[in-house]
């Protein structure tokens, strides 16, 4: 298996200083502005965090009608970041696939929105 070289290590205390909760998508469209193809998601955190906006590039894998739904893992404490017309709240996690596209990583039981990861 080939993945690359290893990431250098990290204190613990840095890995628990990213806030990564459980979302459930409430509504997915495609972004035709941006540079690859990417979807525009509205993620539901409940009452604590709300409903954050997301740019995810995983328009060659899913169809926004599909995603509305789905339970997702976002981190959540990351600084907005403007993606043209659009501004990112939250990154959606994902996995790299052999094909090159992007596969949602999700808890594989129903969980609370906005439940963080341990």
């Amino acid at each position: 298996m080939s993945g690359g070289p290893a990431a250098p290590e990290i204190a613990l205390d840095d890995f628990l200083a990213v806030d990564i909760r459980a979302g459930r998508i409430v509504a997915a469209e495609r972004f035709p502005e941006a540079r690859r193809p990417a979807l525009k998601l509205r993620v539901d955190f409940g009452p604590d965090i709300g409903v954050k906006r997301s740019s995810a590039q995983i328009a060659a894998r899913y169809a926004p009608e599909a995603l509305v739904g789905r339970q997702v893992l976002a981190v959540v404490n990351v600084p907005p970041r403007q993606i043209g017309p659009f501004l990112s709240e939250v990154l959606v996690l994902g996995v790299s696939h052999d094909e090159g596209t992007v596969v949602l990583v999700a808890p594989d039981a129903e969980v609370p929105p906005g439940a963080r990861l341990h």
